[in-house]
This record gives C-alpha cells, sequence and structure tokens, in this order.
C-alpha cells in the first residue's frame, strides 16, 4: 500500500503518519515512511533520537551532483532527467524499531515550479518508492503535492487529509482535493485531529465536500508530551493510537459507496500482510517512465 498524507501545516500530519507506520508493522508489513516535508519531523515521531546527524537528501550535494551528473552550486547547465535512485532507500533509509525511514528535505530556493537537479533527485525518489518498491509506503507530505505528478499519483492508493476543526485546515484540504483530483488521484480520504468531542468531529465531516471520513484523532496531552520526551507517539499516546487503528481498518476496508466529491478506491482486495501486487495503472506508469528516460535533458 501506497499513502500520501497531507494537510495545512500544524494539523497532526506526522502524527498520523507515524502512528500508521507501526500499526502496519503490527501486522507483518514491511514499512518505509518517508518526510517529504521541508519541515521535517516525522524521525522523532517515530522515535529516532539521533536527530542531529539527520542530512536530508536535498542537502546532500556530492550524492546530488553524482547521480544527476550536474555541478554543485551551479545553474544553467546540463543534468540528467532521470537519475539512478533505486539503490537509495536501501543504502540511505535509517531504522528505528523496525521501521525505515528517510528524509528528503526540501529546496530552498526562491520562486515557484523549481527545476533543479535537487528537484529532480527528489521526484525521481518519491516515483521509485511509490511505483517500484514492494514495501507499504508512507509519505508525510506538505500542502502542495509537489513531489506528486500524474505517473507517481497513479500508484498512490490514498490521499488521506489530515484536518483540524478550524476553517483554514478545512480551506486548505479543499485545495488539496482539487490538486488531488487534478492528479486523477482514486481515494481522497479525510481524518480529522485535536478534535475534542462529537461537535468538533460534526464540524470537519460537515465541512470537507462529502470526501471519506476515516476518523478522528482526539485532542491529547500524551502527544504533546511524546514530543518533549522525545519518544514516538506510538509508545506514549493509548489514545492516538487507537484511533489510528481505525483508520488503519477503514483503509483496508473501504466502504462500497463512495461520499459525493470523493474518488472510488481501486476495485482491487488490499492484501495484508502481502504487499499489493503491480496494478495495471502501476505497470502503465512505470511503461511511461521507461519513454521519458529517452528523452533529452534540456539547458
Amino acid at each position: 500500500m501506497k499513502l500520501a498524507i497531507s494537510g495545512k501545516g500544524g494539523v497532526g500530519k506526522t502524527t498520523l503518519s507515524s502512528a500508521l507506520a507501526y500499526i502496519f508493522k503490527e501486522h507483518g508489513n514491511k514499512v518505509l515512511a518517508i518526510d517529504a516535508d521541508p519541515d521535517a519531523n516525522l524521525a522523532g515521531a517515530l522515535g529516532f533520537q539521533d536527530l542531529k546527524g539527520l542530512v536530508p537528501i536535498s542537502e546532500m550535494k556530492e550524492l546530488v551532483a553524482e547521480r544527476t551528473g550536474s555541478e554543485p552550486g551551479s545553474y544553467g547547465t546540463f543534468f540528467s532527467f532521470n537519475p539512478k535512485v533505486d539503490d537509495l532507500p536501501d543504502t540511505l533509509a535509517k531504522e528505528v524499531n523496525g521501521i525505515r525511514f528517510m528524509t528528503l528535505g526540501g529546496v530552498k530556493k526562491g520562486g515557484g515550479g523549481c527545476i533543479c537537479p535537487e528537484s529532480v533527485m527528489l521526484k525521481s525518489i518519491v516515483m521509485n518508492l511509490v511505483l517500484a518498491r514492494d514495501e507499504v509506503v508512507i509519505l508525510d507530505m506538505e500542502a502542495g503535492l509537489e513531489h506528486l505528478g500524474r505517473a507517481v499519483s497513479t500508484g498512490v492508493d490514498a490521499l488521506i487529509v489530515v484536518c483540524e476543526p478550524g476553517q483554514r485546515s478545512l480551506e486548505t484540504a479543499r485545495v488539496i482535493k482539487k490538486l488531488g483530483g487534478d492528479l486523477r488521484i482514486r481515494r481522497i480520504c479525510v481524518v480529522g485531529n485535536k478534535t475534542r468531542g462529537p461537535s468538533d468531529e460534526e464540524f470537519i465531516a460537515g465541512n470537507v465536500d462529502g470526501l471519506e471520513v476515516l476518523g478522528f484523532i482526539p485532542f491529547a496531552e500524551s502527544i504533546i508530551e511524546a514530543d518533549r520526551k522525545g519518544v514516538a507517539v506510538y509508545e506514549n499516546s493509548p489514545e492516538a493510537v487507537e484511533a489510528a487503528r481505525g483508520v488503519y481498518e477503514r483503509l483496508l476496508n473501504p466502504p462500497a459507496w463512495v461520499p459525493s466529491g470523493s474518488c472510488r478506491p481501486r476495485e482491487r482486495e488490499i492484501p495484508t500482510p502481502a504487499p499489493a501486487p503491480l496494478t495495471a495503472a502501476r505497470a502503465g506508469a512505470l511503461l511511461w517512465l521507461a519513454e521519458v528516460s529517452r528523452i533529452r535533458p534540456i539547458r
């Protein structure tokens, strides 16, 4: 299963990502958790201790230069648009409590639509993770879905939008829904976070344009305490983990019908713990990638 988790900054994407990583592991799956948010916090939420020693892949200048054929610090030069990245999850991923994770980082440059070696490298890694790996892959992403493209989105089993009971969070969710629809992601769902009771849950469910709601994670001091202690949310917040288990069950058992405004789930059984087979959509995307790799890079 391949999951992309997005939402407004601070709503709890990383809390959900880390909890789901442990729950998938509970059920015998190999899990690769990916921090694709430039404001990287997933390692800490998983319980990894050596945070100062973590270097995001986007900041590994020599590696980026080697794989893309670029020159560090130079602009306007030729570089490869299809760098070799399939070995990086096996060589660069860290491990904590049986869960492997990678920190991608972000491209810190002004302007939009950056086509630079770092950006190409990160997108190539995400493409490989989603289309070619057989582990459960959980992408903890920022709100913009910058690392996804049409080819990659065909391999995403579900886009989960995390919301809190507030208008700004819900507005971001509606924007993400549109982006996900443009990318033709076939299942877009919502998880409510920091809810304090039924009224918060009703507020979220009634303001997500009919998207499928997977569940709600209650506001809990134990989640904040886990951050202060530097331990995994999974180890310190039983209420959050219990709620995330409900989300897990609904992910693997989608409804026969889909609420108005959502996208229909894949018409296939999602096996557990065995990895998902290569679907026709995923195979088509791989063929597209092979074709794109023939295109020469431009200046």
